[in-house]
């Protein structure tokens, strides 16, 4: 049996802050790390690396993460539609000195009332524009267009507490859609949901985020027999290809009672948002609970021959790296086991 670990922020994002690392008992994680051989991707985004995990092409310089969503989000829709869609999610923004700020709904709650009279009245001002707006989730909207929006957008996880600003659309179709941008934001500010929001205390829903354009893919290969997680994306790419796909156990020894044979992806996204937010506190608490829930056990079945190569994928800002290693690797004495810091430093 194989299995390939799939870590985003695995490695703390900011380098010049190493003594997030001082205190951290991280042995088991540190051995596997050491002892394995490593190599670098430049592609660094999760659901990018999912995507090209699973053969599927950019559109327009887009990943088309939008369509692939819908087999999750509305299954009916994934299997008629040739229409081009795009993910258009409320955000929250704030302007702090020159720059404005993104906060995704990982920082806001939204109802799914709130959500279904937002889209109504967007859908009512863009009534004769030819494309439709899709509350699919309270918290991921969707825009179905009946022909291809020629821009290239990024990803809400790569702007997620960012100056917007740095990742706005560009390409032949930019300029109208960056006045739909305008429009709906000038929408939104007055909007009785937002005012009543605001009454609340409760950040306001003042914008959308316009990204992962596309048509649905064609073709879709998998490299896994089973995709085990949380995150609903690598369940829609286990759904498109015919993947079997299961919710994240509570911990490998959980996993490994399943007896799992083949090829498994196991997606370990908790670290993700405290990265993106900088919550420090909250991502080394979240790395020790997986160092003991995951490493631990992965480590001593790695060692008992139960897995058959382990490949832990660090997913960081800039790039992606592979550990991969094989039970003999753990006795190769001349691979010094080195602290996260050290590999920390190489990402």
């Amino acid at each position: 049996m194989n299995l390939n670990l799939l870590i985003p922020d695995l490695f703390w994002p900011d380098p010049l802050q190493q003594n997030i690392y001082d205190e951290l008992s991280m042995r088991h994680l540190e051995t596997l790390l050491s002892k394995s051989i490593s190599s670098i991707n430049p592609i660094h985004a999760m659901e990018a690396w999912l995507c090209q995990q699973f053969n599927i092409a950019q559109q327009q310089n887009n990943w088309p993460i939008a369509p692939i969503m819908l087999h999750t989000d509305a299954p009916d829709l994934a299997k008629a539609s040739k229409d081009f869609w795009m993910r258009a999610d409320p955000v929250h923004l704030r302007i702090e000195q020159n720059h404005i700020m993104l906060a995704d709904s990982q920082a806001f709650q939204i109802t799914e009332e709130e959500a279904n009279e937002l889209i109504q009245d967007i859908n009512h001002n863009f009534s004769h524009d030819g494309f439709t707006f899709l509350s699919l989730r309270p918290d991921r909207w969707y825009i179905r267009l009946p022909s291809i929006a020629d821009m290239q957008t990024h990803m809400l996880s790569q702007v997620t507490c960012k100056n917007i600003n740095n990742f706005l659309p560009s390409g032949a179709d930019s300029i109208l859609w960056h006045k739909i941008f305008n429009e709906i934001q000038m929408l939104l500010h007055e909007h009785p949901v937002n005012q009543t929001r605001e009454s609340r205390g409760e950040l306001t829903i003042n914008s959308i985020w316009l990204w992962g354009g596309g048509s649905m893919p064609q073709f879709v290969r998998s490299p896994y027999t089973h995709v085990w997680s949380n995150d609903d994306f690598p369940r829609a790419l286990a759904l498109a290809h015919g993947t079997s796909h299961s919710k994240l156990p509570a911990d490998a020894d959980e996993w490994l009672m399943t007896q799992p044979n083949g090829d498994h992806l196991v997606v370990l996204d908790s670290l993700r948002g405290k990265a993106q937010y900088r919550n420090a506190y909250g991502w080394r608490e979240t790395l020790k609970d997986i160092e003991q829930n995951w490493f631990s056990p992965l480590h001593s079945a790695l060692k008992e021959g139960k897995i058959n190569q382990l490949t832990i994928t660090a997913l960081n800002e800039t790039s992606s790296r592979n550990f991969s290693l094989t039970r003999s690797d753990l006795w190769k004495f001349w691979r010094i086991t080195k602290p996260l810091s050290i590999h920390s430093k190489k990402h």
